[in-house]
């Protein structure tokens, strides 16, 4: 059975980019992008979310030892970008295909206006036939405004463009169920439902270059397909691994998407982790917010505000422990909630439209 998707999410890491010395593989990227342009000829529109910069910077200048790393990381982010997107201009260019250059940053994924901003720019690049090659910004993102890595932005971006299926490359055949290099473990070819606890089997150990462990791209893995988006984790090191998981035809991961979830709703599931206003609801509130029937968040069953917000923002609700029970689209700001804490008969805070509850 081949996968018949309309639009792919396609994360290349940097251990798949890069060579053992931590220099670009310039063949393997030109293998990739043959197989983009195979699978584009097919009619189905990618995005590739691609690693990579700080490696080609490495290639193109030599630092000394006393500037830090941060530093580091920004000059060769700085270079390696141009060189980066200028290698993949030039391979797309001989299947005739234009891609582009979109650099993001978790600020664009707090605000709901930068948001479909860059929602908007992705659209029309696809409908104009053009590659987005899509990496954070790592000249400005630095620290606390970096991503876990590429494999949450990825998801990310999956799941605001609605894509039927996101692909991550990475060095190893899939997620495995012990040690990939004891010979006895096995790649788990399917995960499906509710969560598993991945760390139980999974090695911790982050890739040579990239910032993401298998850890981190199985909790992506998870959470993307729980908000109906097919998931495939898959070595990009392997001649032809895209047209094969394509065909199904090669050992990979594969994460069975569940029923498909809002876009808004998909937006506040991501965005939860850049949540800056915090409101503690009573057991009342909880009790019906969690029930099966749909509720909105009243400010009857609001006992406090713990951290500020504005209108529009997503607020973390929490309940009488501080335990977190989802997340919500403010529909005022928090001067207003304080106020009608309490109250009957008053405006939903949260509608149940923009209202995610965590499992």
């Amino acid at each position: 059975m081949s996968y018949n998707y309309q639009r792919i999410i396609i994360k290349i890491g940097s251990n798949v980019l890069t060579q053992k010395d931590g220099l670009p593989d310039l063949d393997r990227i030109s293998h990739l992008v043959e197989q983009m342009a195979a699978i584009k000829r097919r009619g189905v529109e990618v995005v590739l979310v691609s690693s990579g910069a700080v490696a080609s910077g490495r290639s193109l200048i030599t630092i000394s030892e006393k500037y830090d790393s941060v530093a580091t990381r920004q000059l060769f982010a700085s270079i390696g970008q141009v060189k980066l997107i200028n290698t993949y201009a030039h391979e797309f260019e001989k299947f005739n295909i234009l891609c582009s250059q979109v650099l993001v940053t978790k600020e664009d994924f707090r605000d709901r206006l930068h948001y479909l901003n860059m929602k908007n720019c992705l659209k029309i690049l696809l409908q104009h036939h053009v590659i987005p090659v899509v990496n954070e910004n790592d000249v400005v993102s630095v620290t606390e405004l970096m991503f876990t890595d590429n494999d949450e932005l990825a998801g990310l971006i999956a799941s605001m463009l609605n894509a039927q299926a996101l692909i991550v490359l990475t060095n190893v055949d899939g997620i495995y169920d012990g040690d990939p290099n004891s010979e006895n473990t096995r790649v788990i070819e399917e995960v499906s439902g509710n969560t598993i606890d991945f760390s139980a089997f999974v090695s911790s150990g982050s890739s040579q270059f990239g910032r993401g462990g298998m850890i981190t791209k199985s909790t992506m893995a998870q959470k993307v397909a729980q908000l109906g988006i097919a998931v495939h984790i898959a070595n990009g090191t392997k001649e032809n691994i895209l047209v094969d998981v394509l065909e199904n035809t090669a050992p990979h991961t594969y994460f069975i998407p569940s029923k498909s979830s809002s876009g808004k709703k998909k937006w506040i599931a991501h965005a939860g982790n850049y949540a800056k206003g915090i409101v503690q609801v009573n057991e009342g509130a909880k009790a019906a917010l969690t029930s099966a029937k749909a509720s909105s968040l009243l400010p009857v069953g609001v006992i406090n505000i713990l951290a500020d917000f504005k209108k529009g923002e997503i607020i973390k609700l929490v309940d009488e422990n501080n335990k977190s029970i989802g997340l919500g689209i403010a529909q005022y700001g928090s001067d207003k909630a304080a106020e009608m804490a309490g109250k009957k008969n008053q405006k939903p805070l949260v509608h149940y439209d923009y209202l995610y509850l965590e499992n």
